[in-house]
């Protein structure tokens, strides 16, 4: 007589597969089994509902780069940046160019998802991309040449440290003096899925910069608030006035106000 498997022992061999064939296995076992693999398969039930919700909406984020392939373009990079308004540190940009049908779950706009996950997203994302490239800022040139012209350098920048540009870019919110065609739309972050990945690579390295700039100036805060201007950071620089990574042009009044 066959000895019939524990639910331990099920547990285990529905764990090497996939999460289509273990529902399905699962739901074939309800009868012998019972109750406890019912609701076992009820989990994995949930999970290939949570998992198709997921690669629908990432298929609606790759309409963009859809509806570039269809008009003939291959190379198509997503751009973001991170750090148009902080007092403090660089503007990074990034870009990115996802292969076509690529599927990164969790994959959203940076400022939608946790750092734990956008450092696992940041590792992802630069293996599973095709091509890209993050350019980086810094505070004094910022005061130089304006923010957003320190923007457009920065997203520049990201192209050129590519192993080769883009035929077609989507461009969170502004436009370049390059010879590619670009598609620039408010919350590009939210519709694209190589401009999200472009603003997750962006977001990471600025804010790993900013940590590494907390152990160089301590006392204000970097690690924490990443050079935004919260009431922690304006009290620090009340205190201890502009250190050499602060924007002279977005922290002047705050000086002003501390003499």
């Amino acid at each position: 007589m066959k000895n019939r498997m524990t639910v331990a022992e099920i547990r285990r061999k529905a764990e090497g597969m996939s999460l289509e064939e273990a529902t399905a296995w699962l739901c074939e076992l309800i009868p012998e089994h019972g109750t406890s693999v019912a609701k076992l398969a009820d989990i994995y039930s949930r999970k290939l509902h949570r998992y198709h919700e997921e690669r629908n909406r990432i298929k609606k984020m790759s309409q963009y780069e859809i509806l570039a392939r269809t008009r003939g373009f291959v190379h198509i990079g997503g751009i973001d940046e991170a750090g148009r308004g902080p007092l403090a540190g660089p503007v990074v940009a990034g870009c990115v160019v996802l292969p076509d049908g690529c599927f990164i779950e969790q994959l959203k706009d940076s400022k939608k998802v946790a750092p734990s996950v956008r450092e696992k997203l940041f590792e992802v994302i630069q293996t599973e991309a095709t091509d890209y490239g993050i350019g980086m800022v810094m505070p004094e040139e910022i005061d130089r040449i304006n923010i957003l012209n320190a923007t457009k350098k920065a997203m520049l920048q990201a192209i050129s440290r590519m192993k080769s540009p883009p035929d077609y870019l989507i461009i969170e919110a502004v436009e370049l003096p390059i010879e590619i065609e670009q598609l620039s739309m408010f919350k590009a972050d939210s519709l694209s899925i190589s401009v999200a990945a472009a603003s997750i690579l962006a977001k990471v390295t600025r804010d790993r910069w900013m940590v590494q700039a907390n152990e160089r100036y301590p006392g204000y805060g970097f690690a924490q608030h990443k050079g935004y201007g919260t009431e922690e950071h304006l009290k620090a620089i009340r205190k201890n006035g502009l250190c050499p990574i602060h924007r002279r042009t977005f922290t002047r009044q705050w000086v002003d106000e501390s003499l």
